[in-house]
């Protein structure tokens, strides 16, 4: 078991130590092939550890070795094993391993193809290390971990400044967040005495329920989450991460970076379970963020865009579930999400590899009858996105939204309004993009061109698991229990309450009051549908430019104007007090060192008149001064 965990850590780790030390030399095919290897090696013994437990299943910690001692609190290098842990492993290692095969055919014809894979590796060694390490300190080196090779893929086309800059304001966006982190881990030790998870579970029940300390402890922990996870006001970032290659931006959005944070808040369940008030801001900022998102998602014309704020809102969905403390519905969102928007994303890049590296929907449409396979498998996970009934997404969709009514029918409405305007700006893209007539060059209609096998084979596979994916938590009326399966599976890395709490929420709807909501999203799905294809198939509605939108589009279309804001009050806030700063340097420092360089060097030009080697002056100024002395100490007597 020990040495089975070890592999599955080391294995990306080995891939990137070879491809990053030897890569430049080695065929790509055999680059390509290593790295996908590695990370497919990771998920067969991630499947083979689930095979092995079950509900009843204890954690299982491997000690690597004793990290340090401080103030009588041991931090041990070591891994935790549990249904959690196994399931996130899964699905980073599952859907990273058939990104890797993508890639391989995507960046082909990449200048920098072996350094790709050398990140994408070091990428999932990173994530791994997050949700498998046994305390705190080692999420964090995970955490930083994959904030590093975020800024390394975002910004892989260096030489485009614009790209840099999207690195950069990632990197810098999320340190933010990671500062809280921090802050809260080193709480969680002084509090607790220790950073492992099972000990500070232990130790949790000493703090006081909706006190201050718990308070700054969680809502440190959560603004760590909205970094990671993209949520307000810390959100920005994640859209201009498409200027990195389309399999980084599936490999971020789907299976690991942005999961992180819900990852952290479901881990310290016993944390957060006792700081009601900080749910309920993480409710109130889920709402906020799905809301926002799903508006800005509405116009734009960037194929990737779309699905960039669609993944901003989806996230809000999942914060959403932790705000109302269903942990494992939470997670349950995260994986179909994984399947739906890892696939879609890929099916972007196909679309964007056939048009010749271009992603505005404007000059695309059509398709359908030139990528067959690109447009079977992205109308599923359209659907899946959308809510098609049984499809993956409309299953974990519709258990937040009975987890919301639960709590409070007004939220049920929130969410009902957002989940439409998921199926709108979903069926848009997917309308403007393969249905009506082709808009781009001639030049870009003769290249037009079905993507290679490497490419759309890993399509296939996420959209079986979108149709699929969904049956692992089926609800109590198709035969699975009310939302148990994976509830019971994930109970032992719940406390109690934790689970109680969760508990109560899921089973708080009658049957036919959960008929009556289901009845009504899945009306709303085919309304939706039929409203979206009659504008832009029937009626033949284009989409404008930015500048053409006017009233609510043009809102949407700009994103309220948000980055902008942003721009005035912080980046030329930050600007001018470097410009301001440097104008201290200058006016002020600068000119008082030159005055101290220039005293010295006057000094020592006066001095050099006097010693100019004639005994006579010497012999002079050495009898002047002992007459200076004798007559002052004549004076003083």
């Amino acid at each position: 078991m020990e040495n089975l965990v070890y592999a599955i850590v080391l294995l990306p780790l080995l891939g990137f130590l070879i491809n990053g030390l030897f890569g430049k030399n080695l065929p790509k095919i055999f680059v390509g092939s290593l790295a996908t290897a590695m990370v497919f090696g990771s998920f067969c013994i991630a499947v083979s550890l689930f095979m092995k437990f079950d509900s009843e299943s204890q954690p299982i910690i491997v000690k690597a070795f004793e990290w340090f001692t401080v103030n009588g609190v041991q931090i041990n290098f070591g891994f935790q094993i549990d249904q959690l842990s196994l399931m996130m492993v899964m699905i980073i290692t599952g859907i990273g391993s058939l990104i890797h095969l993508y890639s391989i055919g995507y960046m082909s014809h990449d200048k920098g193809f072996y350094k790709f894979f050398t990140y994408l590796n070091l990428f999932i060694f990173s994530m791994l290390l997050l949700v498998m390490g046994s305390n705190y300190l080692i999420l964090f080196i995970g955490w930083e971990g994959v904030g590093l090779c975020s800024y390394l893929l975002i910004g892989f086309w260096y030489t485009n400044e614009e790209y840099g800059k999207a690195a950069r304001k990632a990197f810098i966006m999320n340190r933010i967040g990671d500062l809280a982190l921090l802050i809260g881990i080193f709480m969680i030790a002084a509090q607790t005495n220790a950073v492992d998870y099972l000990t500070v579970a232990q130790n949790s029940s000493k703090f006081e329920l909706d006190g201050t300390v718990i308070i700054f402890i969680t809502a440190s922990l959560f603004i760590g989450a909205t970094g990671k996870s993209a949520q307000v006001p810390l959100y920005t970032w994640l859209p201009d991460a498409m200027a990195g290659p389309t399999p980084v931006s599936a490999l971020i959005h789907a299976a690991t970076m942005v999961t992180a944070g819900i990852y952290l808040v479901v881990r310290s369940n016993f944390l957060f379970t006792l700081a009601p008030t900080v749910q309920g801001g993480i409710l109130f900022i889920g709402f906020l963020t799905a809301a926002l998102a799903g508006f800005y998602a509405l116009r734009q014309n960037d194929i990737k865009k779309v699905l960039a704020y669609s993944t901003v809102s989806q996230l809000g969905f999942m914060f959403i579930a932790l705000g109302l403390g269903a942990y494992t519905t939470a997670m349950f969102h995260v994986m179909t999400h994984a399947f739906f928007k890892a696939l879609l994303f890929l099916g972007a890049g196909s679309v964007i590899h056939a048009m010749s590296n271009e992603q505005d929907m404007r000059f695309m449409g059509g398709l359908k009858k030139y990528i067959p396979i690109t447009h079977a498998t992205f109308l599923i996970g359209t659907l899946a996105i959308s809510g098609f009934p049984l499809l993956s997404g409309m299953i974990s969709k519709d258990e937040i939204l009975v987890a919301a009514f639960a709590k409070n029918p007004v939220y049920w409405v929130i969410l009902f309004v957002l989940a439409a305007m998921t199926a709108t700006y979903m069926f848009r893209l997917y309308y403007l993009t393969f249905h009506g007539e082709f808009r781009g060059t001639e030049d870009q209609k003769h290249h037009l061109h079905e993507s290679p096998s490497n490419m759309t084979l890993p399509l296939i596979v996420l959209a079986i698991l979108s149709v699929l994916g969904g049956f692992i938590n089926l609800p109590h009326f198709i035969g699975h229990g009310h939302y148990a399966k994976l509830m019971e599976w994930l109970k032992p890395v719940l406390t109690e309450q934790s689970y109680k709490q969760m508990e109560t929420t899921l089973s708080g709807v009658p049957f036919g009051t959960e008929m009556i909501l289901l009845g009504a999203t899945v009306l709303m799905f085919f309304s939706v549908w039929f409203i979206v294809k009659n504008t832009y198939v029937k009626k033949k509605k284009m989409a404008l430019a930015e500048e053409s939108y006017t009233g609510w589009e043009k809102l949407s279309a700009k994103k309220l104007y948000v980055d902008e804001l942003y721009n005035a009050l912080i980046v030329k806030t930050v600007e001018g007090l470097g410009r301001g700063g440097k104008m201290f340097d200058k006016g002020i420092l600068d000119r008082f060192v030159d005055f101290v360089g220039d005293g010295a060097e006057d000094s020592g030009k006066a001095m050099k008149r006097i010693q100019n080697g004639n005994v006579e002056t010497y012999i002079l100024i050495m009898s002047l001064a002992v007459g200076i002395i004798l007559i002052v100490n004549f004076i003083l007597q």
